[in-house]
């Protein structure tokens, strides 16, 4: 496991009586993780800034856009193998934040990428991408989750608050999160990955095919003379 550095939390428990994950509890990631590990039938908590969240159950109101932001991303990987998609994993970025975001897209560490698998099967590190889908933009990913992911270096993140119809794509410049501008028909692309586009009109409706239409468009018009 990765090991991290600080004094563990005052709310630690006894190996031998180890205490549950709770809502709101103020733990060190290595303590979060010897929790989280010995509670199988919890699918999803996660650390954010030192404070225990813990997930509810999940609607069809977040399933189905989680469903097509995964589709896009795995899209995008299968035309780049050096690429790699993981959904819901448990990432460690720092001792105070220990995430399981919605989707991430990362860089292997042999084409340059800063994330690798651990000796648990965690990603430590950050990854290059971040998605999450979020009820508003007063959700924690907005907030604790944003501060987070900028301050441990992941150079994009992608918000989805589906409550207001919108999307958020955030660039990483000069230690800040900066709106990424979209392109004269709309669409934002991503600095990090080439070719990685984003019709947000058909996204927000949820027409999969024209999201993942857009890929061979934009590949065409990229593509060099022979």
């Amino acid at each position: 496991m990765l090991a991290v550095t600080g004094k563990p939390s005052a709310a630690a428990s006894s190996p031998s009586r180890p205490l549950p994950l709770e809502n709101g509890d103020s733990l060190h990631s290595r303590e979060f993780l010897r929790r989280y590990e010995r509670m199988p039938r919890v699918k999803k908590a996660e650390l954010i800034e030192g404070v225990v969240y813990m997930g509810s159950p999940v609607s069809v109101h977040h399933g189905k856009p989680d469903a097509l932001i995964q589709a896009w991303l795995v899209t995008y990987a299968s035309r780049h193998p050096e690429t790699e998609v993981c959904a819901n994993t448990t990432v460690i970025l720092d001792a105070e934040n220990t995430v399981q975001p919605d989707a991430l897209l990362r860089r292997l560490p042999e084409h340059g990428g800063l994330s690798r698998v651990n000796e648990d099967g965690y990603l430590a590190g950050p990854p290059e991408l971040i998605v999450e889908v979020a009820a508003s933009s007063a959700s924690i990913d907005m907030r604790d989750k944003r501060r987070a992911y900028c301050r441990n270096g992941v150079r994009e993140y992608l918000v989805w608050l589906v409550a207001e119809a919108r999307l958020e794509w955030f660039c990483l410049e000069d230690d800040d999160y900066r709106p990424q501008l979209p392109d004269a028909q709309g669409v934002p692309h991503s600095r990090v990955f080439p070719d990685l586009c984003l019709p947000v009109t058909a996204l927000l409706a949820g027409d999969t095919a024209k999201v993942l239409a857009a890929f061979d468009g934009h590949e065409r018009l990229n593509k060099k003379p022979v």
